[in-house]
C-alpha cells in the first residue's frame, strides 16, 4: 500500500469541490519551488533601506494634525501616553509580521502568509482587500499634496495653473492634476528599480524627519523658556480620564499603519531571516519615539483645548512668536505626504505578482521586467488606477476603506501565527508534473510496508499496517520493529488529537474575540445582553488561552519555511491580544464603511468564484506528506538528470 496523496481538483458544478478549494493551502517557497517558478525579482535591499520604507510609509502628514485633534478630544495632556499604549499595540502585529517575514519571505505579504497558513479563499479576500487599501490610500494621499504644497506658494490658490485644482461645472468634480502627476512620478520611480527608488523615498523620509526634529527641539527649547504652560493646567493629565486617554489610543494606531509595507518587499531583501525582523523593528521604534517627543512637546506649548484642531503644530510656534516655523512645518508635511505616497504605491504591484504567479490573477501581472527586476506591468497598472482616482475623485470620505484592509492582515497575520505554532500544513501541494516521482517514491514505500507487514504478522492483524506508511511521521525501521511500529502509531493518533484540539481552539479564540469587542462596542444592546455576551466571549478568550498554554506546540513549527529568523515571543498571547486589538478596531470603524468595503469584497467574491478558482496554480496539485518532499524532488532530479 502507498503513502497518502490527495489531488484537490475540483469540478465546477461540485459544491463540496468548491469548499475545498477555499482551503487548499500553497507551499512556502523553497528552492524546489523557485526552480520551477517565475522570473524573481531584485535582492537589493537591507537594513538602511527597510527602515527607510518603515519610516517613510508609516510617518504621514496625518501626525501634523492628528495631535490637535486627539488631545482636544480625548487624551488632553496625557497624548504621549496614547501614542506610547498604540506604539505596543502596533508592535504586536510587528512581532507576527517578523516571524512570518523570515519564515516565509516571498512577495505578498498578509496575502502570501494567509495562503499558506490558512486557505486560499481567506487569502484571496485579504489579498483584495489590500488592493482597495493601496489604491484609495495612494489616491487619498497624492489628493492631499496639492493643498500643502500650495501652502508654500503662499495660499491656498497660489499653485501655476496647470497643477492648481480646477472646478468643472457640467462633471460637477473638482480635478487635481498635481495629484495625478505625482503618481505618475512615483510609479516612474518605481520602475526604475526597487534600490533607486528606496533610495529617492530614502531622501524624502530624512527631510520629513528633520522637520520633526526641529519641532521637538525648537519646541523643547520654547518650553524651558515658557515654563510648559500646558502641563499647568487645573484639570490635570487625565482630563477625559482613562477611557479618554484609550480612545485617544485607539485613534492613533492608525498612524502606525505602514510598517506592513517593509514585509510586501521580503523577496528584496537580502538577508530576510535577519534584516526582516531588524527593519521593522526600528523602524516601528522610530516612528514610536518621533511621535511621543512631538506630543510632548506641542501639548506643553499649549493648553490642550487651545489647540488649532487643524494645524496644531503651525499654530503653537506662532503663538510665541514664531511665525516663519510654519513653512518648515508645511515642508515636513508635504515630504511625509510623497513618502507616503511611495509607500502606498510600493507594496500592491508585489501584491498583485503574487495572486497572479498562483493563478488567481491574470498572468500579465505576474511579468517581472528582466533588466530592472522588478513588477513593471504591476505597477504602471497601480499607477494608472491611481492617478486616475487622484484626478477625477475626491476619495476622503472612503479614506476609512483603507483601514479595513490593514486590520483584515494584521488580523490574519496573528491567526497565521497561531495556526504555523500548534497546526502547521502537514501536507505540501506539488505540481502535478511531478507525478511520475511521487508515483516512484509511493511503490517503494509501499514495498517496504508489505515487507515489515510480511515479516510481521501481528503487525497486520492489530492494523498498524492498514494505514500508508508515509503518512506516518517519522518512519523508523530499527529493531525491534513491532515495538517501534506500535509506538508510532500511538503517537500519530496522539498527534492528531492534539492537532484537532489546537485548531477548535483556533476558531473558538477567534469567535470569542468577535463576540467580546461586538457586545463591548454596541451601546444600543440591552445591559443584560452586553455583560452576558461578553461574559461568554471572555470565557471562550481565556479558555482557548489556557488550552493552548496547556498543550505543546508541534514540532514541525522548528522546520517551517526558512528557519533561522526571528522568533515570536510570548505565543500564545501575543497572538491572541493581536487578535482582539484589531477586531475591536475593525467593529468600529462604522457601518458605512463596512458598507462600502462589503460592495467591493462581493465584487471579490465575483472574480474568484469564475476566475480566480479555476485557474489556480493549485488546481491540479497533489497534495503529499510534508516529510517526504524533500526526498521526491531529489528522485526528480536524478530522473531528470
Amino acid at each position: 500500500m502507498g503513502f497518502w496523496v490527495n489531488s484537490q481538483k475540483d469540478g465546477f458544478g461540485s459544491s463540496w469541490g468548491g469548499l475545498k478549494s477555499l482551503i487548499r493551502r500553497k507551499q512556502v517557497d523553497s528552492a524546489h519551488s523557485k526552480r520551477l517558478g517565475h522570473h524573481q525579482l531584485a535582492k537589493e535591499l537591507t537594513v538602511p533601506h527597510l527602515i527607510a520604507i518603515g519610516v517613510g510609509s508609516t510617518i504621514g502628514a496625518g501626525v501634523y494634525i492628528l495631535v490637535g485633534t486627539v488631545a482636544r478630544e480625548h487624551s488632553g495632556p496625557a497624548l504621549t501616553i496614547s501614542f506610547l499604549i498604540a506604539g505596543i499595540a502596533a508592535a504586536l502585529s510587528a512581532f507576527c509580521y517578523a516571524e512570518l517575514a523570515s519564515r516565509c519571505p516571498s512577495a505578498g505579504s498578509a496575502y502570501h502568509y494567509s495562503y499558506i497558513c490558512v486557505g486560499e479563499g481567506v487569502a484571496w479576500l485579504i489579498g483584495w482587500a489590500l488592493i482597495l487599501e493601496y489604491t484609495i490610500g495612494g489616491a487619498a494621499v497624492a489628493r492631499g499634496i496639492s493643498p500643502n504644497l500650495a501652502l508654500l506658494f503662499g495660499g491656498e490658490n497660489s499653485l501655476p495653473i496647470f497643477l492648481a485644482r480646477q472646478y468643472i461645472p457640467g462633471l460637477d468634480i473638482m480635478v487635481d492634476p498635481c495629484s495625478s502627476i505625482l503618481v505618475f512620478i512615483v510609479t516612474g520611480l518605481l520602475c526604475v528599480g526597487i534600490k533607486e527608488s528606496t533610495l529617492a523615498q530614502a531622501i524624502v523620509t530624512t527631510a520629513n524627519v528633520c522637520a520633526m526634529i526641529f519641532v521637538i527641539v525648537a519646541g523643547g527649547y520654547l518650553g524651558f523658556k515658557t515654563g510648559w504652560t500646558g502641563y499647568g493646567i487645573p484639570t490635570g493629565y487625565f482630563p477625559f480620564g482613562v477611557d479618554g486617554m484609550l480612545a485617544g489610543s485607539a485613534t492613533v494606531f492608525f498612524a502606525y499603519i505602514g510598517f506592513d509595507s517593509v514585509a510586501s518587499t521580503a523577496e528584496e531583501v537580502k538577508n530576510p531571516q535577519r534584516d526582516l525582523p531588524l527593519g521593522i523593528a526600528t523602524a516601528l521604534s522610530i516612528c514610536c519615539g518621533l511621535y511621543m517627543l512631538v506630543s510632548v512637546v506641542i501639548v506643553g506649548l499649549v493648553p490642550y483645548y487651545a489647540m488649532d484642531p487643524d494645524t496644531p503644530i503651525s499654530s503653537a510656534f506662532a503663538s510665541h512668536g514664531m511665525q516663519w516655523a510654519a513653512y518648515i512645518i508645511t515642508i515636513g508635511a508635504v515630504t511625509a505626504l510623497c513618502s507616503t505616497l511611495m509607500g502606498s504605491i510600493l507594496p500592491q504591484p508585489r501584491i498583485l505578482m503574487a495572486m497572479a504567479r498562483d493563478g488567481l490573477l491574470p498572468s500579465f501581472f505576474s511579468d517581472v521586467d528582466k533588466r530592472t527586476q522588478v513588477p513593471v506591468k504591476s505597477t504602471l497598472a497601480t499607477g494608472i488606477v491611481a492617478a486616475t482616482l487622484s484626478f477625477f475623485m475626491d476619495v476622503s470620505q472612503l479614506a476609512g476603506m483603507v483601514s479595513v484592509g490593514t486590520l483584515l492582515a494584521f488580523t490574519m497575520v496573528a491567526i497565521s501565527v497561531l495556526i504555523l505554532r500548534y497546526v502547521p500544513p502537514d501536507e505540501v501541494p506539488l505540481p502535478s508534473s511531478l507525478q511520475e516521482s511521487i508515483d516512484s517514491v509511493t511503490l517503494r514505500y509501499s514495498r517496504d510496508t508489505q515487507l515489515i507487514c510480511g515479516e510481521n504478522p501481528e503487525m497486520s492483524t492489530s492494523g498498524v499496517c492498514s494505514q500508508p506508511l508515509l503518512s506516518k511521521k517519522n518512519a523508523v525501521f530499527d529493531c525491534p520493529i513491532v515495538e517501534k511500529q506500535e509506538a508510532q502509531a500511538s503517537c500519530t493518533l496522539n498527534e492528531d488529537k492534539r492537532r484537532k484540539i489546537a485548531g477548535w481552539t483556533i476558531m473558538l479564540i477567534c469567535v470569542g474575540a468577535f463576540i467580546l469587542t461586538f457586545a463591548a462596542s454596541n451601546l444600543w444592546l440591552s445591559s443584560l445582553l452586553r455583560f452576558t455576551l461578553c461574559g461568554a466571549g471572555g470565557i471562550l478568550l481565556l479558555s482557548g488561552l489556557v488550552v493552548l498554554t496547556i498543550i505543546d506546540q508541534d514540532d514541525a513549527r522548528h522546520n517551517f519555511g526558512h528557519t533561522g529568523g526571528f522568533i515570536c515571543p510570548f505565543v500564545p498571547l501575543l497572538p491572541i491580544a493581536c487578535i482582539l486589538i484589531n477586531v475591536y478596531l475593525l467593529i468600529n470603524l462604522g457601518a458605512a464603511t463596512w458598507a462600502r468595503v462589503s460592495v467591493w469584497l462581493v465584487i471579490g467574491v465575483f472574480v474568484y468564484v469564475f476566475y480566480g478558482r479555476t485557474h489556480s496554480s493549485l488546481l491540479d496539485a497533489v497534495y503529499v506528506p510534508a516529510v517526504h518532499v524533500d526526498e521526491i524532488y531529489h528522485f526528480s532530479g536524478d530522473i531528470l538528470a
